[in-house]
């Protein structure tokens, strides 16, 4: 049974990856995020320099979500902790797999875009494509094994398309180039420039956009009882991706100045979603944990009105046992000769269980039982028995 359902959770996790990666480059293509065009000018170095950096990004996230989803799925029971790592790291390994789907997605596209210095762009566009891959490996091996950075990396993921979208739809109203959507930054004024080189809004929103992801995940985390140095440094993970996206596209960016603030500010990024994760590791022990606490306490109050419930059930008990005599005593109106003996358990058995309890109760019966009973056996045969020996 455990090594199905490891077998279920890995054909899963490549499934699951394959699938956001092909859904995340359908909607890089459907809202012009990615446009793939031929480089001529500085336009269109921008344009490949931005597709390249989306191409490494989608493909990182999509084995990291992959990896994630399928280690939700199996569970930890009756195993060591060395063959749990092993099983989640294949598990990663499967999700790595599933992500080469994205390769081609790539590639088909890409030979649109034209170069001086490359005859074929595709197979370089795959090879970043394959690099994003190998980079979302790594990360998903210790997202697999961590519960709060796989959080971490799901919730940077959709701030990410979120911010994407918003981004799209304003350049489509301002009638400016669709495929200049910055990963993780937005342009949202034109004003704010410092030495016409970085947009500082468009920085502080990507900063800011960091910070409160890590705090948010460090928050989910520290409610479900994760490992506080998990906590603290799961906030540098998502934004580590977009980094490492915009590191691996222009380790030296030569790109227009609406570009360049994204390719400077994304490692502040990185220190920005560390300080949120670890104001929360720290500020987490000073809060009470209140569920576990209600829990404990409750605990004890439920256990405590378990004495006072055990009376109703002696004293249901004892009911039905006084009613087993009522039942012995309407039998021995009709046969005097068991009488004595139903009367007897009737006396007995409730004083050894509960002397308080059962001497009311097995007093009032016998007193009204023997009102029927009594009469018959001393009038007759006992009377003449004792005028026997006076008359002698």
């Amino acid at each position: 049974m455990a090594a199905r359902g490891w077998v279920y959770s890995t054909v899963t996790g490549a499934g699951v990856a394959a699938g956001a990666g092909s859904a995340q480059f359908g909607l890089a293509y459907g809202l012009g995020v990615i446009d793939w065009q031929p480089v001529r000018d500085a336009t269109g170095e921008s344009l490949w320099l931005s597709a390249l950096t989306w191409a490494v990004w989608i493909a990182a996230t999509s084995t990291v979500l992959g990896a994630a989803f399928a280690g939700s799925l199996l569970s930890r029971e009756s195993r060591s902790r060395a063959v749990d790592v092993v099983s989640r790291t294949a598990l990663a390994l499967a999700a790595a797999i599933g992500a080469l789907i994205t390769v081609p997605l790539v590639m088909l596209p890409a030979r649109a875009a034209q170069r001086v210095d490359t005859f074929q762009p595709e197979v370089t566009a795959g090879a970043y494509t394959v690099v994003g891959v190998i980079v979302g490996l790594v990360i998903a091996v210790v997202a697999v094994n961590f519960r709060v950075v796989a959080t971490n990396i799901m919730a940077s993921t959709a701030w990410v398309w979120i911010v994407a979208v918003v981004a799209v739809v304003d350049a489509v109203r301002a009638n400016r180039i669709v495929g200049t959507a910055q990963l993780a930054a937005w342009q949202f004024t034109d004003r704010g420039w410092f030495r016409e080189t970085l947009h500082l809004p468009g920085a502080f929103l990507m900063l800011g956009g960091a910070l409160l992801v890590g705090v948010f995940a460090a928050l989910i985390g520290d409610r479900r009882g994760d490992n506080r140095l998990c906590i603290a440094v799961s906030g540098t993970f998502g934004p580590l991706l977009v980094a490492a996206a915009y590191f691996l596209a222009a380790p030296k960016p030569a790109v227009r100045a609406e570009q360049l603030s994204a390719y400077l500010f994304a490692p502040y990024a990185v220190v920005a979603g560390l300080a949120g994760s670890v104001f929360v590791a720290v500020l987490g022990p000073l809060r009470p944990r209140r569920p576990r606490d209600a829990g404990e306490q409750v605990r004890p109050a439920v256990g405590d009105t378990t004495p006072a419930t055990g009376g109703p059930t002696a004293t249901s008990g004892e009911a039905d046992l006084t009613e087993w005599t009522r039942t012995l005593a309407t039998d021995t109106s009709a046969r005097p000769d068991l009488s004595p003996t139903a009367t007897q358990p009737t006396a007995t058995r409730p004083t050894a269980t509960r002397p308080t309890a059962t001497r009311p109760t097995a007093t009032r019966p016998t007193a009204a039982q023997p009102t029927a009973t009594r009469p018959a056996p001393p009038v007759v045969p006992k009377q003449r028995k004792r005028r026997g020996p006076g008359v002698s």
